[in-house]
C-alpha cells in the first residue's frame, strides 16, 4: 500500500482544463487521496511549475491538513482546511496555471504524509520555509502531473 493522489478533472500527464487556469475561472480542481501510511498526523499539498522561466513557480501551498481529510473539493478557498502558504502570485490559496504563451508547462501536485500534526508555520509561509519544516517528517509522498499551454 502506498499513498495515492488523484485529480478527477484530468488524467495523470493530461491537459489541465481551462476552468482551473488563469484563462478560465482559476479555481482549484477537486483533489483526493488515500492509503496514507500509519503514523500520518497531517498532510501537505504543493502545486508547482518547474518549467517557469524564472525557475520553479509555486501555485498552491497548503499545510497542516488534518489526517481525517481525504478530499479537497473543487474551488477550495484558503482558510477552510489546513493552513495556506503564500503562492508565488503573492496570494493565499490556489493560483492556477498561467504560463507565458508558447510551450506547454508541467504542473506537479505533490502530497506529503507528515509525521507531525503541524509544521509550526504561520499562515502565508513561503515554499522554502515549508520545505525546511518538512525535513525529517515526511512519511510518504505522492505526485500527480498535468500540463497546460497558453495559445
Amino acid at each position: 500500500m502506498s499513498l495515492k493522489l488523484t485529480v478527477a478533472a484530468y488524467a495523470e500527464g493530461g491537459t489541465i482544463p481551462v476552468l482551473h487556469t488563469c484563462d478560465g475561472a482559476n479555481i482549484s480542481p477537486a483533489v483526493e487521496w488515500s492509503d496514507e501510511p500509519a503514523g500520518t498526523q497531517s498532510f501537505v499539498l504543493i502545486l508547482d511549475d518547474p518549467d517557469a522561466p524564472g525557475g520553479v513557480w509555486n501555485h498552491w501551498l497548503l499545510y497542516d491538513i488534518s489526517p481525517s481529510v481525504r478530499v479537497l473539493a473543487q474551488g477550495y478557498k484558503a482558510g477552510h482546511l489546513g493552513v495556506s502558504g503564500a503562492n508565488d502570485f503573492g496570494k493565499l490559496g490556489y493560483g492556477g496555471p498561467c504560463p507565458p504563451r508558447g510551450a506547454p508547462h508541467r504542473y506537479f501536485l505533490r502530497l506529503f504524509a507528515v509525521a507531525v500534526p503541524s509544521l509550526g508555520l504561520k499562515h502565508g509561509a513561503k515554499r522554502a520555509a515549508i520545505d525546511q519544516a518538512l525535513q525529517g517528517h515526511i512519511l510518504a509522498e505522492a505526485q500527480y502531473m498535468g500540463r497546460y499551454q497558453r495559445k
